[in-house]
C-alpha cells in the first residue's frame, strides 16, 4: 500500500529534509531535525497527496489512509507513554498545516488538542499547576471553535477580555484558574448557542475535526488570495503535521519563541526574534502581547539560550540558508517545533546571498538563483527625504519590520484599504493584522500596527511582500470603531483620510505627507550581486523603454544596455509642440503639412540628440510614429460643448477656452468649427485596428521623412562631440514586408542624404521593425527580407492574437483569473501557450532567412521574470522594459542562463550516459 503517513521525533522519521513536495515544507523541516538529533516533540506527518485526495473524495478520506492515521497516532503514543483522550494520563497534540511553500498565517493550526472535562482535571493534577490546565483548555476551545467550527474569533475574545475587565487584569496572565474556568464556562456556551451542540468531548472525534478543519483552510480566501499573489499553484495542497504538545505556559522557566539565523529584514548576521515566557506560540506569531528580543533569553536562560544558539547555527550550515525556526522552553527544557528558509526581503535576500558567497557557504551560482528577482523592486523602494522627515511631527518609533518608505492615507481596514487604494496611496492602521487583512495589505503602500513584534503576521507578511511596515508602535492607540489614531499621553488625533508617514527602515511614524528620495543601486551588496547576475547573463541584453533624456538617464543608472523603445509620439505632446502637431493634422495639403513639421524637426532632433548622448556606445532604437492622429486632437464632445458656450462666453471664458485650445481668442470662432470637422473626419470606430502606425507613414511620407530627418542629424550633431552612436530606427503596426519596404524606403533615403552630406557614409544603423500583428510573425520569413531586427511589441501582440483590449479587459479580468481561465493576467504575464508561440515561430521564420537578425522584445512582458526567461528560452538577443525593471530583467536572464546551461549540461550526461 502507498505511504501516505510519515512518523518523525526520537532522533528518527520515515522522511527526509528534501521531501517537501510531500511532507510540506514544515514536515520535511521536522523530518530533517529528527535524522539529525535535534531535540524535536515526536509525531506524524499526514502528506500533502491526502489533502487533494479529501478534496477529490467529497471532503473524505478513505479508509486505507484513515487505517494509516491510526496507526501513527498508535505509534505516537507508545513514544510518549500517553494515550489521546485518556482520562488519567491523556496525550495532547497540536494540529498544523504545512505547505510546500511557506505561507505565513494563511492556513490553520490548533493547539492543546485532546483536552475535555476530563482530560483537563488530569493535565491539572499531573503537572500540579491547575491555572496552566485551564489556560490550556480554554485556548484549545477558542481556537477550535474558530478554525473547526467557524465561530468568529473575537466572540472568544470579548467573553475573555471582559473576564478582565472584571477582575481588573491588566495581563492574560493576571488570571486565576479560577477565572478561567469561568471563561471555559463561557466559551462553551457560546459553542452551544453557535452550533446547537456541546463542545465536542471524544478526543478522537476532535483529532479528525481539527485535521479536516486544515485541510479545508487550503482554499479559504486568505490562503487562495496568497497563493495567487504569489504564483503558487492551486493543486499543491497541505500536509498537516500531528505533534506531541509541549508547553510554553507552564510558568517562569516555560517560553516560546520563534527566530531567524539572520535578520530577515536587512539581512545583517544577528541572531534574531524575539520570545514570552508562560506564553504558546500563537501569542507571539498574533501579536497579541509584545514579546521580548530573543537577546533577553540568555539573561533569563542563559543554557537554554546557548543550546538554541547552536542548534540553530548548525540548521543554517546544514540548509545553507538562513533558517526561520520556532521553539518551546517547556520548564527549563528546549524543543524545536519548526525549521525553514527563512522568507526576507529584497534587501535582506541581496545581502545574505552575498555573505553566504563570502562565507564559503553558497556558490555565485546558487547566490543568483536565490534571490527572486521581483525582490529587487524592493530595493529600489524609495526612502523619507531627510529634511522632510525634520519638518513632520514624530508621533511613535515601533518596530522596523519590512524596510522602506510608505506615505498615504490612513485606513483602518482591509475592506476600506481595496476600495481608497482605487483613489490614492494608502496605509493600514490596525492594532494587529489578522491572516483575513491579506487583501488589503496587498494593495497598502505600507503597512502600521499597533501592537505585535518583528515576527508577527504583519511583519511577516509585509516582509513577504516587500511593503514598507512598522509593527508594535505601542505609543499609538488605535481606535477601529471610531477610525482613529491616537497618541498616548498627547491631544494628537489622526482621523481616516489622514496622511501619515512611515518609515520601516528606522521605525518612525511621522503625521503628515513625507517628501520621498530615490536611493541609489550602484553601490553596496546589489552592486556587487547585479555584477555577478550579470557574469551569468551572458550576452543576452537588457535595455529600457525611454522617451526623454531624464528616463534615459534613470536606465543607465539601474544597468540599462541601450533603449529598446523610444516613443517618438510622447514628444509631440506639452507646450510648443502639440500646437504645430495639431497644425500638422489640420492641414489639408502636403504644403501646409511640411510647414507645421518643419516646426517639430528641430524639437524631435534635440530630443534624440540627448537620448543619444545619455546612451554614448548603446543602441537606440527609436519607433516612428505610432498612435492614431485623433489622439493629438481635442475630444468631439468637448468641442461641441465650447462651441455651443462661445456665443454666451465671458471674456475670461474666451480667454481660457483659447489657452486650452493652443489659440487666439479672435481665432476661436472660425477655428474651433474647423477643428471640429476635422476631429470628425479623423473619427474612427477602432481606432487601436485603425489609421496608425506604419499606415500614417504610407499616407503622410512626409511625417517619416521629417522623422528619419531629425533621428540622422541627432547622429551626425551627437557624433561630432566624440560619443558612439548606434541608431536604430523601428517601423511600427506592420502586416506585410510591402509596409515595411515602403517606410524602409523613406527613412534609408534621408539617412543617406544627411550622413553623406555629414561626411558620415560609414555610420552604422539598422532599419527593423515592430512585430505586434499576428501577420506579421506568421510572415516572418519574408518581413526578414527588409527588416535588419524584430522587436515583438507583445502589448498590441496579446491584444491582436487574444481578441482583448488592454483596457477594456480590466472590467472583466477578476472572473477569468478568479475562475482560473487565464492563470494571470495576460497584459502582465506573457501568454505563452498563445502569443508567445507566434512569438517563437516569428523568432525562428525571421532567422531562417536572416541568421544574423537582432530579436528583442520591448511590451512591459520585458521586465516580468516568466516572461524574461521564455524570450531568453525562445532565442531572443534582449528585452527591454521599464527603467524601474532593468535590474528586476537583468536578474531573471542570469537565472534563465543558469538553469538552461544546467538543464543542457544534464542532458548532455544522459546522452552520454
Amino acid at each position: 500500500m502507498k505511504k501516505y503517513v510519515y512518523a518523525f521525533g526520537g532522533g528518527t522519521a520515515d522522511g527526509h529534509g528534501g521531501m517537501k513536495d510531500i511532507l510540506g515544507g514544515k514536515g520535511a523541516g521536522l523530518a530533517e531535525m529528527s535524522r539529525a538529533g535535534v531535540p524535536v516533540p515526536p509525531g506524524f506527518t499526514i502528506s500533502t497527496e491526502v489533502c487533494n485526495i479529501y478534496f477529490q473524495n467529497n471532503n473524505t478520506i478513505p479508509e486505507e489512509i484513515e487505517q494509516q492515521i491510526r496507526e501513527a497516532l498508535a505509534g505516537l503514543e507508545a513514544k510518549m507513554g500517553q494515550k489521546l483522550g485518556d482520562p488519567e494520563n491523556p496525550l495532547l497534540v497540536s494540529v498544523r498545516s504545512g505547505a510546500k511553500f511557506s505561507m505565513p498565517g494563511m492556513m490553520d493550526t490548533i493547539l492543546n488538542l485532546g483536552l475535555n472535562d476530563q482530560t483537563v482535571e488530569a493535565l491539572a493534577a499531573k503537572s500540579g499547576n491547575p491555572r496552566f490546565a485551564y489556560d490550556c483548555y480554554r485556548r484549545f476551545i477558542q481556537m477550535f471553535g474558530n478554525v473547526v467550527l467557524e465561530i468568529p474569533k473575537d466572540e472568544f475574545e470579548h467573553i475573555f477580555d471582559e473576564r478582565k475587565k472584571k477582575v481588573k487584569a491588566k495581563f492574560d496572565t493576571d488570571l486565576t484558574a479560577e477565572d478561567l474556568k469561568a471563561v471555559i464556562a463561557d466559551y462553551k456556551k457560546l459553542v452551544q448557542k453557535k452550533t446547537g451542540k456541546p463542545f465536542p468531548q471524544d478526543a478522537h472525534q476532535q483529532l479528525v475535526m481539527a485535521r479536516n478543519a486544515v485541510f479545508r483552510s487550503w482554499w479559504n480566501p486568505r490562503a487562495a488570495h496568497y497563493r495567487k499573489m504569489n504564483k503558487i499553484a492551486d493543486d499543491l495542497g497541505t500536509a498537516v503535521n500531528v505533534q506531541a504538545m509541549v508547553f510554553g505556559n507552564m510558568g517562569e522557566t516555560s517560553a516560546t519563541g520563534v527566530g531567524f539565523t539572520r535578520n530577515p529584514a536587512t539581512g545583517e548576521k544577528e541572531f534574531y526574534g524575539e520570545f514570552l515566557v508562560n506564553a504558546q506560540g500563537e501569542d507571539v506569531v498574533a501579536g497579541i502581547r509584545t514579546p521580548k528580543p530573543i537577546s533577553e533569553l540568555e539573561t533569563l536562560m542563559p543554557e537554554v539560550y546557548q543550546q538554541l544558539r547552536q542548534i540553530t547555527s548548525n540548521l543554517e550550515k546544514h540548509y545553507r540558508d538562513v533558517q526561520d525556526f520556532e521553539f518551546t522552553i517547556q520548564e527549563g527544557k528546549l524543543y524545536m517545533l519548526q525549521t525553514r528558509n527563512g522568507k526576507r526581503t529584497g534587501p535582506a535576500a541581496v545581502r545574505i546571498a552575498v555573505d553566504m558567497v563570502e562565507e564559503g557557504l553558497i556558490s555565485k551560482e546558487e547566490a543568483v538563483l536565490r534571490v527572486e528577482p521581483s525582490q529587487l523592486d524592493q530595493l529600489l523602494h524609495p526612502l523619507l527625504e531627510p529634511a522632510s522627515k525634520k519638518s513632520l511631527k514624530k508621533i511613535a518609533t515601533g518596530l522596523p519590520a519590512s524596510p522602506g518608505a510608505a506615505v498615504g492615507r490612513i485606513v483602518f481596514t482591509a475592506d476600506d484599504a481595496v476600495e481608497q487604494a482605487k483613489k490614492s496611496p494608502v496605509i493600514l492602521v490596525r492594532k494587529e493584522t489578522v491572516p483575513d487583512d491579506i487583501h488589503g495589505m496587498e494593495v497598502a503602500k505600507g503597512i502600521l500596527t499597533a501592537r505585535g513584534g518583528m515576527t508577527s503576521h504583519a511583519a511577516v507578511v509585509a516582509r513577504g511582500m516587500g511593503t514598507p511596515c512598522v509593527a508594535g508602535a505601542e505609543s499609538l492607540e488605535v481606535d477601529e470603531r471610531k477610525l482613529e489614531l491616537r497618541v498616548r499621553g498627547e491631544k494628537t488625533v489622526l482621523k481616516e483620510g489622514d496622511w501619515i508617514s512611515i518609515d520601516g527602515t528606522s521605525g518612525e511614524v511621522f503625521a503628515g505627507q513625507a517628501k520621498t528620495v530615490e536611493p541609489d543601486p550602484s553601490s553596496g551588496f546589489l552592486a556587487k550581486f547585479m555584477a555577478w547576475a550579470d557574469e551569468f547573463r551572458g550576452d543576452f541584453g537588457v535595455r529600457a523603454n525611454a522617451d526623454i533624456p531624464r528616463d534615459a538617464k534613470v536606465a543607465r543608472r539601474f544597468g540599462a544596455e541601450g533603449i529598446g523603445l523610444c516613443r517618438t509620439e510622447h514628444m509631440f505632446f506639452g507646450p510648443g509642440r502639440i500646437e504645430h502637431m495639431q497644425a500638422m493634422i489640420l492641414a489639408d495639403n502636403e504644403k501646409d503639412r511640411r510647414k507645421a513639421l518643419a516646426k517639430l524637426l528641430p524639437l524631435q532632433r534635440k530630443d534624440f540628440a540627448g537620448l543619444f548622448e545619455v546612451m554614448d556606445g548603446f543602441p537606440v532604437v527609436i519607433r516612428t510614429l505610432d498612435p492614431p492622429l485623433h489622439e493629438f486632437v481635442p475630444k468631439r464632445e468637448e468641442l461641441m460643448v465650447d462651441i455651443a458656450k462661445l456665443p454666451h462666453a465671458t471674456a475670461k471664458e474666451k480667454k481660457e477656452m483659447a489657452a486650452k485650445y493652443n489659440m487666439k481668442v479672435a481665432e476661436l470662432k472660425k477655428a474651433l468649427p474647423a477643428l471640429l470637422h476635422r476631429v470628425e473626419q479623423l473619427h474612427e470606430f477602432n481606432p487601436m485596428l485603425g489609421h496608425r502606425g506604419c499606415r500614417l507613414g504610407i499616407t503622410y511620407p512626409e511625417i517619416t521623412e521629417m522623422q528619419a530627418r531629425a533621428i540622422f542629424e541627432a547622429v551626425v550633431q551627437v557624433a561630432k562631440k566624440g560619443k558612439k552612436v548606434i541608431p536604430e530606427v523601428m517601423i511600427p503596426l506592420i502586416g506585410s514586408v510591402e509596409e515595411l519596404a515602403d517606410q524602409k524606403a523613406i527613412v534609408k533615403r534621408v539617412a543617406e542624404e544627411v550622413l553623406e552630406k555629414a561626411g558620415m557614409k560609414d555610420q552604422p544603423y539598422m532599419i527593423g521593425t515592430m512585430i505586434e500583428i499576428p501577420r506579421a510573425a506568421l510572415t516572418a520569413d519574408k518581413v526578414a527580407t527588409e527588416a535588419e531586427f524584430f522587436s515583438f511589441g507583445t502589448n498590441d501582440l496579446t491584444q491582436t492574437t487574444m481578441g482583448l483590449s488592454r483596457d477594456d479587459y480590466v472590467k472583466f479580468s477578476k472572473d477569468y483569473e478568479n475562475k482560473k481561465i487565464f492563470k494571470a493576467d495576460p497584459f502582465a504575464v506573457l501568454d505563452q501557450e498563445g502569443v508567445g508561440k507566434l512569438v517563437e515561430m516569428g523568432v525562428k521564420l525571421g532567422r531562417s532567412t536572416r541568421p544574423d537578425l537582432e530579436v528583442g522584445i520591448c511590451g512591459e512582458h520585458g521586465g516580468e521574470p516568466s516572461s524574461v526567461e521564455f524570450c531568453y528560452r525562445v532565442g531572443m538577443n534582449y528585452v527591454s522594459c521599464s527603467p524601474y525593471r532593468v535590474p528586476i530583467a537583468r536578474l531573471a536572464a542570469a537565472q534563465a542562463a543558469i538553469t538552461s546551461k544546467a538543464a543542457e549540461a544534464k542532458a548532455e550526461m544522459m546522452r552520454t550516459a
